[in-house]
């Protein structure tokens, strides 16, 4: 079983310069690799350069730059080769897939700012100096750098990475232990049903209020995004602009985390099985199909695309993805049951009669069955569908 840490670095100003230079050779590094990839393709030949022809150029490469590619790991230059060779190979699984196809672009400093160490020991030491109270770790060319460790790692290191945001520098270690460590069992099952209005219901008639981070923090973004617009391209200023809205941004992307932390612990720990729509989130925030006017050859009808764009934003600020992303992984930790079930018809199916009618959710909010007249609170109703689902599959698995 694997586990992602991650942790503030503290490095001296000597070392945060060094880490500068590490990701800006990786990141020379990786645009060279893609350089020499476009170029043989577009040869008369067509030549198709993979990883293993440009993971032997590296000896070459850093005894030609010493000063340079020559200080840092060879093995995080070959992750980061690793790191090119993964895009081409997500860029023609998309072209055979029909979608849209994303050439691997070139990166700029400011945008490459992860650099990956395959393996504690080879290029990096985690808790390098075990002897002092103080947690370090050691990259090649940079030094032992200290951690802010605010929880102890368990099991055995087995990757190490570095990553910038913003003035931050950050450690991810992924952490591989033998078996999980089952919270004890609590008889209890639930169904969730994900939406808007509030974050998620609950079969037992709860809601978790929706934080809508993304829309309280839209004022202070509007103005710094309005602000940095109006700056010269490669002024000071116009660098000190970016910064603030990168860190806007980040402060909303912690919230959203947080807040899916919080919420899916207290499901784990609260429940033995959990039920969950098996959501297509992409799908869901997809735009509108245009609709051409006839009357009109070179005009189109209203579509909904602006009442879709507001509905996809707040899909966006809810955070669905995240959150079960991360509920499967604390569920799997903790030695929980989850289950996916099909989302379709389970906020109008009746619970009492079973009768599936568009007409039994008249409002977003009210459930009212045309055949039995039942009636309840449809997320609700969505959140009890869903764990009976969910309880069916797991019982037909188990069978």
């Amino acid at each position: 079983m694997h586990r992602a840490y991650k942790f503030l670095l503290r490095p001296t100003a000597r070392q945060a310069a060094a880490l500068g230079d590490m990701l800006r050779d990786h990141c020379s590094l990786y645009n060279g690799a893609l350089q020499e990839r476009r170029d043989a393709y577009r040869h008369t030949s067509k030549t198709t350069v993979q990883y293993g022809q440009q993971s032997a150029q590296l000896k070459e490469i850093r005894a030609f730059d010493l000063d340079r590619q020559g200080r840092w790991s060879f093995s995080s230059q070959q992750a980061t080769l690793r790191r090119l060779d993964r895009a081409f190979a997500a860029f023609f699984r998309r072209i055979k897939a029909g979608g849209k196809p994303g050439y691997p672009r070139f990166r700029g400093g400011g945008r490459f700012d992860t650099v990956d160490f395959p393996k504690d020991g080879d290029g990096c030491r985690w808790d390098s100096t075990p002897h002092d109270p103080v947690t370090r770790v050691r990259f090649q060319g940079v030094g032992h750098v200290r951690v802010h460790q605010y929880r102890p790692v368990v099991g055995k290191v087995k990757t190490v990475s570095v990553k910038r945001e913003g003035q931050r520098w950050y450690v991810v270690l992924t952490a591989e232990r033998a078996s999980s460590e089952p919270l004890p069992a609590t008889g209890r099952v639930v169904g969730i049903d994900m939406g808007i209005a509030s974050f998620l219901t609950t079969s037992d008639g709860e809601h978790v209020v929706n934080p809508r981070h993304g829309r309280k923090a839209a004022t202070q973004l509007v103005a710094a995004q309005q602000a940095m617009s109006r700056c010269e391209r490669g002024s000071k200023r116009r660098r000190k602009a970016v910064a603030k809205v990168a860190t806007l941004h980040r402060k909303v992307r912690r919230q959203r985390l947080d807040h899916a932390h919080k919420t899916a612990l207290d499901l784990v720990r609260e429940h033995d099985f959990i039920a969950h729509e098996d959501l297509k989130i992409r799908n869901m925030r997809a735009a509108p199909a245009p609709k051409p006017n006839a009357d009109r050859p070179d005009t189109f009808l209203p579509n909904g695309a602006a009442a879709k764009a507001g509905l996809n934003q707040s899909i966006a600020d809810a955070g669905w993805g995240v959150f079960l992303a991360i509920l499967n992984a604390k569920a799997e930790s903790a030695g929980r049951e989850l289950m996916a079930v099909d989302p379709r018809n389970t906020s109008r199916r009746c619970l009492e009669c079973g009768h599936i009618a568009k007409e039994n959710r008249p409002t977003q909010e009210k459930f009212h069955c045309v055949e039995c007249g039942h009636q309840a609170y449809a997320d609700v109703v969505g959140a009890r569908n869903v764990l009976r689902a969910g309880l069916v599959r797991r019982d037909a698995k188990r069978a």
